[in-house]
């Protein structure tokens, strides 16, 4: 087990933690200042609201290519660019308003633009953590990277409040700039980073591989969806916390900004805590119990009055979020195989950024309808209920799954079509494969073999094939076929020489043990004809 700060011990790891921080504080401190503007020129609350929808609307739209954009470049170099871009943004918006020429369309476009840039960096940035930080460590960055951005949502608004009062909107957003140009700075100070180039891509099926990866990755694929299951109902507490601190509690703004600081203590509680739960108990256990927990704290808080308690109650709810949100992160960043996990990172945001933006968007509906207590009771228990589903049933567990790369040579096996495996000619790199592969399997063994192959077929969709089955040999009863389409032969190439993993070789070698022999290998090229016929339609 690694101490908790041990990611920290990693220079490059705490240069881009420290900046990211700052940038993050940056970025709180835009939305208030933002949202302060359009109240000043008297917009009404509908456009103010607009501020965080301007902002988290890119992210939805733009997750998945921003995904194969931190596939296709040097990630290094599209989050400089990314930097830059936002500087040069923040400090436009920032000489506009002291022009007082900030209109709110104005405004409202500029933090789009903002949160695009902030959408393509988001997966980019998730990605390079597990190529600076050694394995072991790969978890507890996840969560002191989760501990940085809630110690920013704690500071940042709290922060801009006291700018705006003192020095006017215009130095927030001169404030941001500057958190920007630390970030730069932090990244052009970074030396040395060479990340690993794959075959080529084209967009459009990059794009498909990387969702044709998760659909078929169970274990991603069922974190994925118990994170969107927890924040739909957790995003509640969030979202009606200014208002049940004002009708509820009677705070101020001041009282406010102490409940988040209350919950910035239990997230950073969460950092030293968390290594040795997940070192004792599989992520489904940390995952279904902080889910339980983090509902126990929304029923309390509809129930208590005392701010003591409250408080109290917010330390524990940032542990159990932290707890939700890092393990599932730190899970998802260790188990994607490098060659698709900024497309696989792409994904695990917008089911974030999603199912916050549904879950704020309904339970403060629903509060306007019901009120905030009854919703928060609804939302604690849907989430102490999820809990227990979650005990009951655990996500697959990822640890014995080996997660480095393996080649598997394509001279292992024949070629009956004469081509060479480097064979990447314009006139074969492009075309389609059908991989056509031969078993002959005892009767007594046939039942265990086709269970595991199951397993290898999903396999096989997981590292690109497009669709994948299992035939019997009408003539030979003892022979099985097993049959795949990749869409091109420097994709199938790319299937041996940078996709399967420890786990996936694992499968294959457990189902070839059944067979008798080494299994007999087709690769068929879709023929000319074939290909014209299908792009004239």
């Amino acid at each position: 087990m690694t101490s908790a700060l041990a990611p920290l011990g990693v220079r490059v790891f705490r240069l881009l933690w420290i900046a990211g921080l700052v940038s993050n504080i940056g970025s709180w401190m835009q939305t208030v200042g933002a949202q302060w503007l359009l109240v000043e020129h008297g917009s009404p609350a509908s456009v103010v609201a607009l501020v965080q929808t301007a902002a988290a609307a890119p992210v939805l739209l733009l997750a998945l290519p921003a995904g194969v954009l931190g596939e296709f470049f040097n990630r290094r170099t599209l989050l400089i660019v990314v930097q830059a871009a936002q500087f040069v943004i923040v400090l436009g918006l920032a000489a506009l308003t002291w022009a007082g020429a900030t209109t709110p369309a104005v405004l409202l476009a500029l933090t789009f633009l903002l949160g695009a840039c902030s959408a393509v960096q988001l997966p980019a940035y998730q990605a390079v953590v597990p190529e600076v930080v050694p394995s072991p460590m790969i978890a507890d960055a996840a969560v002191l990277s989760s501990v940085g951005v809630n110690v920013a949502r704690a500071i940042g608004p709290a922060l801009a409040g006291l700018v705006v009062a003192q020095l006017g909107v215009t130095a927030v957003f001169l404030a941001n700039a500057l958190s920007f140009l630390v970030f730069l700075v932090a990244l052009i100070a970074w030396r040395g980073y060479a990340p690993k180039r794959g075959r080529p891509e084209r967009f459009l099926d990059a794009t498909r591989a990387g969702l044709r990866y998760v659909r078929n990755a169970r274990a991603i694929r069922g974190l994925y969806l118990r994170l969107a299951l927890f924040l739909l109902p957790a995003n509640g507490l969030w979202a009606l916390l200014p208002v049940f601190a004002s009708s509820g509690l009677h705070l101020d703004a001041g009282g406010y900004g102490l409940l988040l600081a209350a919950l910035g203590v239990g997230s950073i509680a969460g950092a030293f805590l968390l290594p040795p739960l997940r070192a004792r108990f599989s992520t489904g256990t940390v995952v279904a119990a902080s889910s339980a927990l983090f509902g126990v704290c929304s029923l309390a808080l509809a129930l208590l009055s005392a701010l003591w308690l409250v408080l109290l109650v917010l330390v524990l709810a940032g542990f159990a979020w932290i707890g939700v949100i890092a393990t599932i992160n730190g899970t998802v960043q260790s188990f994607l195989p490098v060659w698709v996990r900024t497309r696989g990172l792409s994904i695990y945001q917008l089911v974030l950024f999603g199912s916050t933006a549904v879950g704020a968007a309904a339970t403060g509906a629903l509060a306007v309808w019901a009120g905030v207590v009854p919703v928060l009771l609804g939302c604690g228990v849907l989430l102490v209920v999820l809990g227990i589903v979650g005990a009951l049933r655990p996500a697959i567990d990822t640890r014995d799954k080996g997660r480095a790369i393996v080649t598997m040579p394509l001279t292992d096996v024949p070629l009956v079509q004469g081509e060479s495996p480097d064979d990447t000619a314009d006139d074969t790199a492009d075309r389609p494969v059908l991989v056509l592969i031969r078993y002959a399997v005892p009767p007594e063994r046939r039942p265990e073999f086709e269970s595991r192959m199951r397993f290898v077929g999903r396999s096989r969709r997981r590292t690109g094939a497009r669709d994948w089955r299992l035939y019997a040999d009408r003539e030979d009863p003892a022979v099985l076929v097993e049959a795949f389409q990749v869409g091109s032969w420097s994709e199938h190439l790319s299937q041996h020489e940078e996709r399967m993993t420890e786990y996936d070789r694992e499968l294959l070698d457990g189902a070839r043990a059944l067979a008798d022999g080494e299994p007999e290998v087709e690769h068929l090229l879709e023929a000319e004809t074939t290909r014209r016929l299908r792009t004239e339609g």
